[in-house]
This record gives structure tokens, C-alpha cells and sequence, in this order.
């Protein structure tokens, strides 16, 4: 429990932070159920962009920080975890599983620790998007599958998808300390993943239901994902 008073407590420092130093723009896709932030389960955020995405806590209730500090499942990659940051982001979810880019046993032990009360925090493209929208690798930012194996293990109440603008004027990968008074901007749709995953199976079939997760979440990312807004401002400047 106390870990978890901490992992709270840190949360709502982060969001404080955000509130003070950031403008917040939030918008929905669709209705917002009634019961969204009691049977929420999964936190899948869209156009990872920065390690400064914690910010986006800004924009999330007490009642799901509380959840992530008290029942979260939160996977981050070993190498990020080799970074100063790593601490900080040890401590920000009660369950915080280093985990490879692989299939392996690291991927058990973030499947193990999904119980009844567990909400995941995902960031299902697995690494960050570079200023020329590219990865690390000069590849395009595609969906891993192992959310759809979270979506499997879940297999009931809500997935909240949060569509980052995405924080490089902020922070972007390389840089160290971010940038203050910036606009953020995020949307965010909530999905029932029962009939999310009946829907899929239904058309696709168990042998095609992680690919038909992995195409679908690319094009609700590239659907819904807001443009950011500073880019735009300089380029109406430049253009006056």
C-alpha cells in the first residue's frame, strides 16, 4: 500500500505540473460512459513522441491515477530503463515490468501480472517517433501486437486510447530539459473491449485477430491523432 500512496502521489505531482506549465486541449471521440473510469482497464497512448508523455497526466481524472498507483501494469523498455529517467519511471505504476522489443520472457511477466483489478498502460508502437516521423531506425511508426494480447487477457470493460498530439515542442527524443508554456493537446476515445474484440474475431477469426488490432488502432491513430499546434502556428507565421 505504501508503494502505492507514493506512486499516487507522484502521479498527481506530475499532473499538478502539467496543469501550472502546460495549456490543455481535450477533446472526445464519441460518448463518454458513465461507468468509463470505473471498468477501465487498459491505457493505450497513440504517437509516442517524447518520455515527457507522463505530462499528459494533465488531462486524466484522480480516480484513474489512483487506479495506475494502485493496480497499474505499466511494460517500458529495458533501454529506457537504463536511462536516468528509468527511476522515475520505476515508481510510477505498482506493477512496472522491464520488458524487450521481443516475445520473451519479460512479455510473461507483463502478461502475468494482468488480475481482474489490473489497468495496463501501453504504449502499443513500442518506441518513440523521431522529428522526421520516423523511429530510431528510420522506419515508420507502426503498432506492435502485444496489445492485442493485453486485449485478450483483459477481455472485459474499457480501453481508454489516448491520441497524443504528440510533444516535440516540448521535448524531443535527444533533448534533455523541455520546453514551458506549450500547448498540449490530446483526444481520447473510450472502447469497450468486449465488443470490441467480439467484433473482430467475429470478422477476422482468432488467427487474424492480432493483425486486424494492429491495422485498426494505426488507423484510428492516424484518424484521430490532433495535429499539433504549435508546428502550425510557425508555419502560418512563416507563410504571413
Amino acid at each position: 500500500m505504501l508503494r502505492s500512496i507514493l506512486s499516487y502521489l507522484l502521479l498527481l505531482s506530475i499532473k499538478v505540473v502539467s496543469k501550472v506549465f502546460y495549456r490543455h486541449t481535450v477533446e472526445w471521440v464519441g460518448e463518454v460512459p458513465s461507468d468509463l473510469w470505473e471498468k477501465i482497464r487498459v491505457v493505450s497512448i497513440l504517437n509516442h513522441t517524447s518520455l515527457y508523455e507522463p505530462l499528459l497526466v494533465g488531462a486524466a481524472p484522480n480516480a484513474l491515477l489512483w487506479k495506475i498507483a494502485r493496480w497499474g501494469v505499466l511494460p517500458v523498455a529495458a533501454k529506457t530503463m537504463r536511462r536516468k529517467v528509468g527511476l522515475f519511471f520505476r515508481m510510477i505504476a505498482h506493477n512496472v515490468v522491464v520488458v524487450t522489443r521481443k516475445k520473451d520472457a519479460t512479455w510473461k511477466a507483463v502478461m502475468d501480472r494482468i488480475d481482474s483489478r489490473a489497468v495496463v498502460c501501453i504504449l502499443p508502437e513500442g518506441r518513440m517517433m523521431r522529428p522526421n516521423g520516423l523511429d530510431a531506425n528510420g522506419q515508420p511508426m507502426t503498432v506492435r501486437g502485444g496489445i492485442a494480447d493485453i486485449l485478450d487477457a483483459v477481455g472485459e470493460g474499457y480501453m481508454l486510447i489516448v491520441y497524443s498530439g504528440g510533444l516535440h515542442h516540448i521535448q524531443a527524443p535527444g533533448e534533455l530539459l523541455p520546453r514551458l508554456f506549450k500547448p498540449i493537446d490530446v483526444t481520447l476515445e473510450a472502447v469497450d473491449i468486449a465488443a470490441y474484440r467480439r467484433r473482430l474475431l467475429d470478422e477476422y477469426g482468432a488467427d487474424g485477430f492480432k493483425r486486424a488490432v494492429i491495422k485498426d488502432l494505426e488507423r484510428r491513430r492516424d484518424l484521430c491523432c490532433p495535429t499539433p499546434r504549435e508546428p502550425r502556428r510557425k508555419a502560418q507565421r512563416g507563410a504571413a
